[in-house]
């Protein structure tokens, strides 16, 4: 309570609330961040501050300058697609926070109606759309290579805790997946969000809102890709035995980014790296929360089987992926 009140303050004294007694109220997102939603007067709005330890189980540290890439990243993307993101109001790098746009009642997460089992095709689709569009525009931008020239952050965030920490629990597997962490370090391709997922995307009637940019880096685009088909496949994985609907969420979202940014040499790439982050989401710093014993073995054997098969086609893992599933008895 002393730490919001103190931060109360800090926004008082920054000129982002007018009010020395404008209301902050907690509000629940991911594990790197404090996120207030901020009442000030008739002023709605979020504030989002960088932590510097993140709220794992496991030991993991972020430098909180990361706060600033999410900032460039919205800043970035808005000039294009501005209804994409939320809008923004100020940033201080001092403090490590900024303040933007709230979304209001209209929007749902979409996490929360996958696991709810509202798979919607059409949904994926403009996921798809969006992402391409995003890495269609950052390719080759000689300003976005220079302003997310961020891999040490990617490195923290990304590469160590998920690729790294689960070969090292993984012995057999280790040299795939550090031959993997480097091929990444060394990609400069596009405008990469880092946490392309599904309880990152808030959508409505209206539009599809992205948020949480602050993995934001300039590399390879098969990561957002495999990112985020990870969690369709996941998803399935939960709801089995029930049928879900999310073979039709792979193939929607896939199809949609390839219509707008065709690019089949990235199917390999994607492939290769979706079976690591299926691993990494059992067995690496952030495991998902949703998923059993008995589930996370399923995605033990599946990614040792894949791995050891040498198999990369996207369709191919999915197509074995969701064959196996139907023959899986939780």
């Amino acid at each position: 309570m002393q730490d919001t009140a103190a931060f109360s303050k800090l926004l008082y004294q920054d000129g982002v609330v007018q009010n020395p007694d404008a209301r902050l109220t907690p509000l629940s997102g991911g594990v790197s961040c404090e996120i207030y939603l901020i009442e000030d007067g008739a002023e709605r709005f979020v504030v989002k501050r960088a932590l510097a330890k993140l709220k794992v189980k496991a030991d993991w540290f972020a430098d909180v300058s990361r706060n600033r890439h999410e900032w460039e990243y919205i800043r970035y993307v808005a000039r294009f697609l501005p209804a994409a993101v939320p809008a923004l109001r100020h940033c201080s790098a001092a403090g490590n926070y900024f303040a933007m746009e709230y979304l209001g009642d209209e929007f749902q997460n979409w996490k929360q109606l996958l696991l709810a089992g509202q798979a919607d095709p059409e949904c994926a689709a403009r996921a798809g759309t969006l992402l391409a569009q995003i890495h269609r525009h950052s390719a080759g931008d000689a300003d976005a290579s220079r302003i997310f020239d961020t891999t040490p952050n990617f490195s923290q965030l990304r590469i160590e805790p998920y690729l790294l920490a689960t070969g090292m629990r993984h012995p057999d597997l280790r040299p795939l997946f550090e031959a993997e962490a480097a091929r990444l370090e060394s990609a400069r391709e596009c405008l990469v969000h880092g946490d392309f997922s599904p309880k990152n995307i808030l959508v409505s009637s209206e539009r599809m809102v992205l948020l949480d940019c602050e993995v934001a880096w300039y590399g390879d685009a098969a990561f957002d890709l495999a990112f985020m088909l990870n969690h369709f496949l996941l998803k399935a994985l939960w709801h089995q035995p029930r049928e879900a609907g999310m073979s039709g969420m792979v193939r929607g979202f896939w199809s949609a980014y390839q219509t707008v940014r065709p690019t089949p040499e990235l199917d390999a790439r994607v492939g290769r790296l979706l079976l690591m982050l299926l691993l990494a989401r059992v067995d690496g710093k952030s495991p998902v929360e949703y998923l059993d014993s008995p589930r996370q073995d399923f995605v033990r054997r599946y990614v040792q089987d894949e791995l050891r098969s040498g198999k990369t086609s996207l369709a191919a893992i999915a197509d074995s992926w969701f064959g196996r599933l139907h023959q899986f008895d939780p």
